[in-house]
């Protein structure tokens, strides 16, 4: 019999602090207005020092896990997808693993951005499927605030990001009993548009990595080229869908929710628009949280989860867009 992977626990966690629009709009040239028209969000939470990812990281995942009804021991494996590595070597994922109190069990950490999560979950999925691991941690953290420029300057991306960490445990299915699958996943990638969405220092690929000058010229920012972003984002996220759903023999009004990466409001708006699929079958947690890229999608999972909308039986498609350029999406049922 072929074995089955399916997510058997949900985690989150959000720092304390609340970051409104209008706390921003005292920092730069930007309104509550302006913010909420363009992107939907309204406000978003900011680690206070010394406050790290492995933290938000380890409480989601902890949560994860007692969600799941196991114990941090009984994991054969790690993968936790960042862009905003707690140090540059060595991953995030061994500073959890620390935190989780565990001495051998392998750990690393994926970077493919905003599609992080699905990217992890695809290789999740894989090795349960394959027999080679039976339970695996998959956790989305990010820490963007202290690498954001909080001036006139960054105001274009500042604005979007938040802080946060969503966790999932992925499990072997052996019971016929049990119709708990990830269904399908299908992962994409367009490097030659890397330079439209990104930060380029430090960098292995600058000499030396940091410089005065690359200070001053402020490239240790986010630089992203929004209306290129958009333009892509609304195309590939109905056409990545499209096609999981397609591969699990599914159609779109099959799915019961459909959770979408929390980069901006106004496209996940256009793509439930293109593609006739109904408001409430579209959560958002965008307008509490900002975009917390690779944490986006596990975090809306276990609200609504915990909040009893996703029940036992139903079916969950999600999808994203992020820097790379990278697109995803992930077809399951929920048991």
């Amino acid at each position: 019999m072929t074995l089955r992977a399916k997510l058997t626990g949900t985690g989150m966690c959000v720092p304390d602090n609340v970051v409104t629009n209008h706390d921003l709009a005292k920092l730069m040239d930007t309104s509550d207005e302006w913010i909420r028209q363009r992107s939907g969000i309204v406000e978003r939470r900011h680690v206070v020092p010394p406050q790290r990812p492995s933290e938000l990281a380890e409480v989601a995942a902890q949560r994860a896990l007692e969600s799941a009804g196991i114990d941090a021991g009984d994991l054969d494996l790690i993968i936790l997808a960042t862009l905003s590595a707690e140090a540059d070597f060595p991953g995030t994922s061994f500073f959890l693993q620390d935190r989780l109190g565990l001495s051998e069990t392998p750990c690393f950490d994926l970077r493919a951005q905003c599609s992080g999560f699905v990217y992890s979950l695809s290789v999740a999925n894989a090795f349960v499927k394959s027999g080679q691991y039976r339970r695996v941690l998959v956790v989305g953290c990010e820490v963007h605030s202290t690498g954001l420029d909080f001036s006139d300057d960054g105001r274009d991306v500042t604005v979007l990001f938040g802080d946060g960490a969503g966790a999932v445990i992925v499990e072997a299915n052996d019971d016929p009993d049990d119709a708990g699958e990830i269904l399908e996943v299908r992962i994409h990638a367009e490097g030659s548009f890397a330079d439209k969405l990104w930060v380029e220092a430090p960098g292995s690929g600058l000499h030396p990595r940091m410089t005065q000058e690359i200070l001053d010229e402020k490239r240790h920012y986010p630089r992203m080229q929004g209306r290129f972003v958009f333009k892509h984002a609304t195309r590939r996220m109905p056409e990545v869908l499209l096609q999981t759903l397609s591969a699990a023999s599914l159609k779109l009004e099959d799915v019961d929710h459909f959770l979408f990466h929390q980069a901006n409001l106004r496209i996940n708006e256009y793509v439930a628009t293109q593609l006739e699929i109904p408001p409430e079958k579209c959560p958002s947690n965008i307008e509490r949280y900002g975009n917390c890229s690779a944490a986006s999608i596990p975090m809306l999972l276990d609200e609504n989860v915990r909040e009893g909308r996703i029940e036992p039986g139903d079916l969950v498609a999600m999808a994203s867009f992020g820097a790379g350029f990278s697109w995803t999406s992930a077809v399951l049922r929920w048991s």
